[in-house]
């Protein structure tokens, strides 16, 4: 009895241990990233208004912007950033193994990810929901009329999962197509092998503009899930979680205070102590974080608020023309609300 919990004990210190080293190990992402040069960031393969190259192979999105203004942040230069395009089931791999030091690639922040992935998400970009895509030909006006459909939808996801859930609870039968990625996804649909594609709605309007003619198809309006989507980066250093999710917050702030990549500079003048904190006029955030006093106004100057790149990626001028929704800021009827930065 005693050796069975002696070796327990050891057991337990072991782990201790390992957890400890790891920890320590991985405690050095700001000395790597600025010793480096470059933040290596993970994106989507290519998903319009979010992660995808352009025609001049320069990457464009939501998620690209919130890369770009983390190393605003963190190096000064908003173009320090290596993207690295991963499939779906590879992305959380990478940030697990040290390969990318930030995941910015529509993955939905959910109790199990969090729990058991070893990542810490850091603050959400784009709250969403998943939908279903179905072409006009079809006739079909909501979700309910799919009973018997065959659905396209992407492995390692909480889309796949979503699906399953929501059909079995409403006693409905469908076939699915699983594919490896969002590009096999949209060519699946596009060539009539499933009937409906289901993914973020988001999602769905960045694949429709893919498609030959997109108005031959239509996002129906249902809703089946929530799918607050979220940068993260790897548990372990709390120093790298921090500044990273404080540059979210800033730029969050930012458009809260009025502030733009436009007016910074005018800004940098004002006697609001609000924006004399934000833009590193006073109290020093930015050494708290390890980071120039600058950090927030760097962000802010090279890449713009929350708004901003709301606006040039997926909203009013970008490819989709989503709606902010409730993407807007908490004082508009949306749910962006940054913590108070003193």
């Amino acid at each position: 009895m005693r050796t069975t919990t002696f070796k327990a004990a050891l057991t337990v210190l072991a782990l201790g241990l390992a957890g400890t080293f790891a920890a320590s190990a991985s405690a050095a992402t700001l000395a790597d990233v600025q010793q480096r040069g470059y933040v290596r960031c993970g994106v989507n393969t290519g998903l319009p208004g979010f992660a995808a190259p352009d025609d001049k192979g320069q990457w464009t999105g939501l998620d690209v912007d919130f890369c770009r203004a983390v190393a605003a942040a963190v190096l000064g230069d908003a173009t320090k950033v290596q993207f690295s395009p991963l499939p779906d089931k590879e992305r959380f791999t990478a940030l697990q193994t040290g390969a990318i030091d930030l995941l910015a690639h529509n993955a939905t922040w959910t109790l199990t990810r969090d729990a058991e992935l070893g990542v810490s998400f850091t603050g959400v970009t784009f709250y969403d929901g998943q939908g279903f895509m179905v072409k006009k030909s079809l006739g079909v006006d909501h979700i309910k009329d799919l009973s018997g459909a065959t659905v396209c939808t992407i492995t390692g996801t909480t889309t796949e999962l979503n699906l399953a859930d929501y059909f079995r609870a409403h006693k409905m039968k469908y076939t699915p197509l699983v594919v490896d990625n969002t590009a096999a996804s949209i060519t699946a649909f596009k060539d009539g092998r499933c009937d409906t594609l289901t993914s973020d709605s988001s999602q769905l309007a960045a694949l429709r503009v893919k498609l030959p003619n997109p108005d031959d198809a239509v996002i129906l309006p249902e809703l089946i899930s929530k799918e607050p989507l979220s940068p993260a980066v790897a548990k372990g250093d709390a120093q790298w979680d921090t500044l990273v999710r404080w540059t979210y917050y800033s730029i969050i702030r930012a458009e809260e205070l009025g502030v733009t990549s436009k007016n910074v500079d005018e800004m940098m003048k004002s006697d609001n102590p609000l924006i004399q904190r934000l833009l590193g006029k006073s109290d020093h955030m930015g050494q708290k974080l390890g980071l120039s006093d600058q950090f927030a106004y760097n962000a802010i100057k090279q890449v713009g608020n929350y708004g901003e790149m709301f606006d040039h990626t997926v909203g009013a001028h970008g490819q989709l023309g989503l709606k902010r929704g409730v993407n807007a800021l908490w004082t508009d009827g949306g749910l962006m609300y940054a913590m108070p930065l003193r």
